[in-house]
């Protein structure tokens, strides 16, 4: 268990936490506020928020939680469209849990959004860790394949 434990809590991981816990309150914060305040419809509300915090998610996820280390801005193009897809592929499947549970089943709106959005934000650190992100380990596992 102790390996275990140790094996998660890398700084990779507590820093993706936390600014996966900064993204998920930006999610529920906009979407809440459009849905209450401003009575936006639920489904659109949750896509402007998931905008928004995919955005912020990118800038935060290249430099502080996976230190990116592309260069060239065909690198960084990649990696931007990578994580966009894979954001894509996550904000259509939450798209998708807010209609099923909000719109059809009737669950609260933010008791939906919370569950949903948890999921979402582990899924998204195993897209950007093993997808989007080019970081020094698969630089040097590429090395050793052209040799």
């Amino acid at each position: 268990m102790e390996k275990i434990i140790k094996k998660l809590c890398t700084r990779e991981t507590i820093s993706y936490l936390i600014f996966g816990v900064l993204t998920t309150l930006i999610n529920i914060g906009v979407s809440t506020i459009l849905v209450k305040v401003f009575q936006v419809e639920g489904n659109i509300a949750s896509t402007i928020g998931i905008t928004i915090s995919i955005l912020f998610a990118y800038f935060t996820n290249r430099k502080m939680v996976f230190n990116s280390t592309a260069e060239t801005a065909k690198e960084k193009w990649e990696e931007f469209l990578k994580f966009i897809l894979g954001r894509s592929f996550t904000m259509v499947l939450e798209m998708a849990g807010v209609f099923l549970f909000y719109t059809i089943l009737h669950v609260e709106y933010v008791i939906t959004k919370v569950t949903i959005t948890v999921i979402v934000v582990i899924l998204n650190f195993f897209i950007s860790k093993f997808f989007a992100f080019k970081t020094k380990k698969e630089e040097n596992e590429q090395g050793s394949e052209n040799q």
